[in-house]
Formats: C-alpha cells, structure tokens, sequence
C-alpha cells in the first residue's frame, strides 16, 4: 500500500539523525555516511526510500566488495552481530526515528535488508499519518482509454490540477495504462535495462528503481512497459535543465492531456503541451 515510504534514520551509537536535507538522493533527503570500501575512504548518500538503492558518493564503489560504514558525527564504525542471509556478509544497523531498527547488507549489489519495529502498532500509526497522503489509493477502478471524454472543455475558466492529485497516465502509442499498483511504471534503460517507478500524484516527486540510476544524469530511454516503444520525444526539452523529456498522456476532467516528465534524474520539472495551458493549468508546488 505505502510504495514510497522514506525513513528517517538515526546512528545506533550516538542517536544523531543521518538525514542529510541538502544532499537529496530520489528527490528526498539522504541518508549520509562514512564509507570505507576497497581501501578507498568517502561518503556515501544512500536513498532513503524503502527498496530503493540508489546513492550519491564521491568514490567509486565496486560491485561485490564489503564496505565498512561509520557515522559522520560520531566516528564510530556501525556493525551487528548478524550476516545477510544472502551473502554473509556483516549487516549494518541503523536506529529508525519513529522506533526499532533497519538493516542493510554491507557488500555492493546486495539488495538484502530488513525492517524490525519496537512497536508495530505505533510504528504503523505514523506511517498511516505520514504517507496517506502519498499511499492513498485511486477511487475506484481505473477507466479505460477508450471510455474517457476527449472533447475539448468547454469552460471559459482554467481546470486546475491540484498538488496531490491523482495522474492517471497512459501510454501515448498503444494507450495502455502506466499505472500498476498505485505507481507509475516505465521501462527505463541506462546501461541496463530496468523499471522506473513514479509517484502517481502531482507535485509529489519520489521514485525508485530497479536498476541504479546516477543522481544529476539523464536516463537514455524511457520506453513503455507494454508495446516497448520509446516515450521520449525530439522536438521538446525540460524547461529547467534542457534534458531530453518524455510524454505521456494523463486523463483530465474534461479530456486527454500531453505530460512531460524530465529524463534528469532528481530534475522536478514537469509540464504540459502549450495548447492545453489554454484550458489547463498545473497548482504550482512548493518544492519548485
């Protein structure tokens, strides 16, 4: 239900919050440490996004190679009496500020982490209250592109698209919908080859990622899930940075609108075709 939940995390040694508001990683504040890796010393920004594992750091981090992680504050190297149960390598603890604790494997490329509560009940409580916002489903069930009213709104007023209003998206070429499971899934290629996961809302700007994606660089393709057609277009760039976007469409009130979505990753640029500001206009966000 809570695709994007974020946690806020604490050194299990001297309690001083990890958060880091200035160095963001997901579009939203990360996760700062100490690393030692490879006999290389550095600091890491890891995602504070749960299942994400993206990160910002000024060394170079080779894949399968067992990091040490120490707190930025305190110095102190963060260690645990337990091995991942996928590679054995040592877990690393944190202390989570709504309470309890998560792990993470120490070694590059493994995915295996986990999540203890000192109080489910509690803990549970605050998410509901922190991410309802986000974790809110779509009334009902979603239409078709087929049934939706495509003619042109007729209203001498702007329809305003609210912050937090649900975008339901679809696939330009074949119309099928982006939306699985309250998110909004793109093929995305970088490299490799992976799935991009969008928040749905607008002006709420989380994502995550199957595959690891550099924080400041522009995904290579975009394409959608289902007819593997590329949703990047020529004749259009982001406003803000000048990156390649991509178009999707997405159902107004009153009909079907062109999206664009910045490729840059962290870029929180997004806009509408300049026909439909005639009719259409975007509530402006606080984080812009």
């Amino acid at each position: 239900m809570y695709e994007f939940i974020t946690f806020e995390l604490k050194c299990p040694v001297c309690d001083h919050s990890l958060m880091d508001e200035k160095n963001q990683v997901d579009n939203n504040p990360s996760i700062k440490l100490n690393l030692e890796i490879d006999n290389k010393k550095g600091t890491i920004f890891l995602s504070s996004v749960y299942s994400s594992y993206n990160y910002v750091c000024n060394v170079k981090v080779p894949q399968d190679k067992i990091a040490v992680f120490s707190c930025p504050h305190c110095a102190s190297k963060l260690v645990s009496n337990k091995n991942c149960e996928e590679c054995e390598a040592p877990m690393i603890p944190f202390n989570l500020k709504m309470g309890g604790r998560v792990s993470i494997c120490s070694r590059s490329g493994c995915k295996n982490h986990f999540v203890e509560f000192s109080d489910l009940e509690i803990a549970l409580k605050n998410i509901y209250q922190e991410y309802g916002f986000r974790g809110r489903s779509y009334p009902g069930k979603p239409p078709e592109f087929d049934q939706i009213d495509l003619k042109k709104h007729k209203d001498e007023e702007k329809e305003i698209i609210e912050t937090g209003a649900f975008l339901q998206s679809y696939c330009p070429h074949c119309k099928k919908s982006l939306i699985e499971n309250n998110q909004l899934k793109l093929k995305v290629v970088n490299g490799k080859t992976g799935y991009l996961y969008l928040s749905p809302y607008l002006n709420v700007f989380t994502s995550k990622s199957t595959i690891f994606l550099h924080e400041k660089e522009t995904c290579k393709d975009m394409i959608c899930p289902h007819c593997d057609k590329s949703l990047i277009i020529k004749d259009k760039e982001c406003d803000k940075c000048g990156s390649p976007v991509t178009k999707i469409l997405i159902s107004a009130h009153s009909k079907m609108i062109d999206f664009y979505v910045c490729t840059k990753k962290g870029c929180k640029w997004h806009g509408l075709n300049n026909d439909d500001y005639n009719d259409i206009m975007l509530e402006d966000s606080l984080e812009w």
